[in-house]
């Protein structure tokens, strides 16, 4: 797809002059010298620019670190229980590197597109670029076809799970109202995510999440080390296959938050900065995952197993409370971050990327919300609908595929030689790089996809068959069953 003039805002920054230039992939602007301090708006200091306008490398870590870690914070004790302490442990580490380097090819990956095409004179001015097309660019239409496929796909249900995480939080402060209605009531409110423009406006957003994402993550710490070990605590894990492969596969899904690393890359002002944003992300997201998770899984154990929100199983307090608030906010905040990239393919595919008014994209955005919605209700299951979506599509979209598509990329010497990015200081002959690439496509589609689907596939069908579609009250307290009154003839 060869961008023309559409509006979408995306990569237009504000000049000194106010007037709207475009910025280069390497940060070099047609009339100035691109320096940062003169994207925020030409330094006249504003209110609304410092909350609204990001594309700093700061804005870029904040949104990677923040979207990495919502929901699945509250999973990852469950997924401990089934693996273990020592492989919950190792994996996170393993997969969390995994990870920034899949990231690191796609960010090779969309500055070698993006310079090609400049180069062709190509303007970017008022275009968003997105995976598939960066695929398309330097593949063909096949795997754009493919990254379209699985990077929508994925997005779909990583925006059903944060509503299906929004009810279930919601419930532990206010079981009035089943989770259903609770689905009900949080698709209506992620539906106002429609009027966020793009990645450029969500630095306020990004930081703040963060920020909540932190405290939840030390609350479970702090709360689980203080309450100590239950009474008759076990820690069996890891069991059964199964329930190994689908928490190993969970802990996959963790760190593949890939799917809107290239818009993230976009907004910024100088997307070459991004190649180790991701690692130092990553780096940071350890010191929320690990700890927290740990220490759940030492103090609950076993218990975990059928309890997939980690808030199920702590005592009901203010600063419990306080986190679930925290999270709901949060979550609604990567329900954002996910849809977004859906709603730039929708408005694409109907001609509505280049609509002026907000509210006139806005409305054109709803379509994509509706089934987002729906499956949400049909597929209820906290947790174990993470390891299914991380075996299906998580494995295709943040792995397998950026691995094999920068072997393919640069398979020629041609290529190699006029590459826009030489290998990492860390790993600098092309040989290593296809090495680990494939590595990475042989154990994640071994691992990832053919053991961890089975399993995670097998765990969400146990969960239909046990709760059923459409479950009103997903693993919610049993009511107590009140005692029949004594018979009267017992009365004599």
């Amino acid at each position: 797809m060869v961008p023309r003039e559409h509006g979408g805002e995306e990569s237009i920054v504000a000049a000194g002059s106010g007037k709207e230039e475009e910025v280069g992939v390497m940060g070099v602007s047609g009339a100035g010298d691109g320096d940062e301090e003169q994207h925020g708006g030409g330094g006249k200091f504003s209110v609304a620019s410092f909350l609204w306008h990001g594309g700093s490398v700061w804005d870029a870590w904040f949104s990677c670190a923040s979207n990495q870690v919502a929901q699945v914070l509250l999973t990852l004790p469950y997924s401990f229980s089934q693996l273990g302490m020592v492989s919950g442990i190792i994996l996170q580490i393993f997969y969390g590197f995994l990870g920034s380097w899949t990231a690191y090819l796609i960010s090779v990956l969309y500055v070698e597109y993006r310079s090609r095409k400049e180069k062709e004179g190509v303007s970017f001015k008022n275009h968003v670029i997105q995976w598939f097309e960066v695929l398309d660019g330097l593949l063909g239409p096949y795997w754009k076809a493919a990254g379209l496929a699985f990077n929508c796909t994925f997005l779909l249900f990583g925006t059903v799970i944060q509503l299906i995480a929004c009810a279930s939080n919601i419930y532990y402060i206010n079981d009035r109202l089943d989770k259903r209605t609770w689905t009900y009531i949080f698709g209506a409110c992620c539906a106002t995510t429609v009027f966020i423009p793009s990645f450029h406006n969500y630095r306020i957003w990004s930081f703040l999440g963060l920020g909540m994402t932190t405290y939840t993550a030390w609350y479970l710490t702090i709360a689980a080390l203080v309450n100590g070990q239950v009474q008759g605590v076990e820690h069996t894990g890891p069991k059964k296959l199964v329930l190994y492969f689908t928490g190993a596969t969970n802990i996959l899904y963790t760190f593949g938050g890939h799917a809107v690393t290239v818009e993230i890359m976009h907004a910024m002002w100088k997307p070459a900065k991004f190649k180790y944003i991701y690692l130092l992300a990553t780096l940071y997201v350890f010191t929320l995952t690990l700890p927290s998770a740990s220490a759940m899984y030492w103090a609950y154990g076993d218990q975990l197993l059928t309890h997939a929100n980690a808030f199920a199983l702590l005592p009901k307090t203010a600063w419990r409370d306080a986190a679930v608030i925290l999270m709901l906010i949060h979550q609604f905040i990567t329900f954002g971050f996910a849809c977004t990239p859906l709603y730039f393919v929708w408005e694409k595919v109907i001609g509505m990327h280049d609509a002026k008014s907000i509210c006139l994209r806005a409305l054109c955005r709803l379509p994509i919300v509706i089934p987002i919605w729906f499956l949400a209700i049909i597929f209820p299951f906290f947790g174990p609908i993470n390891s299914a979506v991380g075996a299906l599509l998580v494995s295709f979209t943040v792995y397998i595929i950026p691995s094999l598509a920068h072997m393919l990329t640069y398979r020629t010497a041609s290529a190699r030689a006029n590459a826009a990015e030489k290998p990492p200081f860390f790993l600098p002959s092309w040989t290593g790089m296809f090495v680990l690439n494939a590595f990475i496509v042989v154990w994640v589609l071994v691992v990832g996809f053919g053991l961890g689907g089975w399993a995670s596939m097998v765990n969400f069908i146990r969960q239909i068959d046990t709760f059923g579609l459409f479950a009103k009250c997903y693993q919610c307290p049993k009511p107590p069953v009140i005692a029949a009154a004594p018979s009267a003839s017992l009365h004599h």
